[in-house]
């Protein structure tokens, strides 16, 4: 067992795919400094569907509590209608003003 570790035998395939995307989700931030990756951006289509589907992980609540702290660590946005309301709202009042 030493030796495969040694040489980065992966031992589960799906969680190092997850945390693959999700290094991909933080450099992503980095760069545009927000989560809100769509799926429909052709740079972004794999990235974009791994985004949604931890959203509907969330929404039926099989994301596990590690991986929703991993994803809340980066502002993750959980229900971009949510946030795009609150945003709305919150740039209504300021144009009140």
């Amino acid at each position: 067992i030493q030796q495969l570790n040694s040489i980065g035998f992966i031992w589960d395939h799906l969680e190092h795919a997850w945390n693959e995307r999700f290094d991909q989700l933080c450099t992503f931030k980095a760069q545009h400094g927000h989560c809100l990756v769509f799926q429909y951006e052709a740079q972004y289509t794999t990235l974009g569907r791994w985004v949604n589907q931890q959203r509907e992980s969330y929404k039926k609540n099989t994301l596990s509590s590690n991986r929703i702290q991993q994803l809340n660590s980066v502002g993750f946005i959980y229900d971009r209608c949510d946030h795009s309301c609150q945003n709305e709202a919150r740039d209504h009042v300021w144009n009140i003003r």
